[in-house]
């Protein structure tokens, strides 16, 4: 640099200067513009995928999606078949005469039904039939028909019992207990 006359040191610093300034400006400028647009495609790119990733477990999902939507329509139907159908009142009054058979309770009471909307949920696709019950047995007897019933049929509500002594008949039945409870079910769609 010595041997170089002012003239061209000057030029030689001015070429070395504005060589390093566009590389500066193409760094700051260009290149490191184009590592954030990399950076985003990249974020985009795992997005993307993450989606793609859920949208494949899904379809790999499909048939036990299916599966089990045949086995809640089998679970559905099978509920539906102790549903109230028909006329209501012979309907209960068959159920409970097949019931009781084989338990110690006298039930020569069935009144209702009164069937209304359920309004526990919007647009609930059932509505519910209300019987009254009543009826005389021992209270163990009672206690073990009232627990099979409501175990034989998840879909029956019994609420309101009302449990008194039974007006006196013969010393044998001075322990008997005479009973009255609102029995509520759903009723299948179309079924009344």
């Amino acid at each position: 640099m010595k041997n170089l006359s002012a003239d061209k040191r000057n030029r030689l610093i001015l070429v070395i200067a504005t060589t390093v300034m566009v590389l500066a400006a193409l760094w700051f400028g260009l290149i490191t513009w184009q590592e954030k647009h990399l950076t985003e495609l990249a974020d985009r790119k795992s997005e993307v995928q993450t989606r793609l990733d859920k949208v494949q477990q899904v379809v790999k999902n499909a048939d036990l999606v299916d599966a089990e939507l045949v086995e809640s329509t089998k679970t559905l139907a099978s509920l539906e078949e102790n549903m109230t159908s028909g006329e209501p009142y012979i309907w209960m009054h068959n159920k409970m005469k097949a019931f009781r058979a084989s338990y110690k309770v006298e039930i020569p009471q069935i009144t209702g039904p009164e069937v209304k909307e359920v309004n526990l949920l919007a647009k609930f696709p059932y509505k519910q039939a209300a019987f009254v019950v009543g009826g005389t047995a021992f209270y163990h007897d009672l206690g073990k028909f009232l627990a099979d019933f409501e175990n034989q049929f998840p879909l029956f509500r019994i609420v309101n019992l009302d449990v008194q002594q039974a007006p006196l008949q013969a010393d044998m039945d001075k322990e008997k207990l005479s009973f009255k409870m609102d029995v509520i079910t759903l009723v299948k769609p179309g079924g009344i």
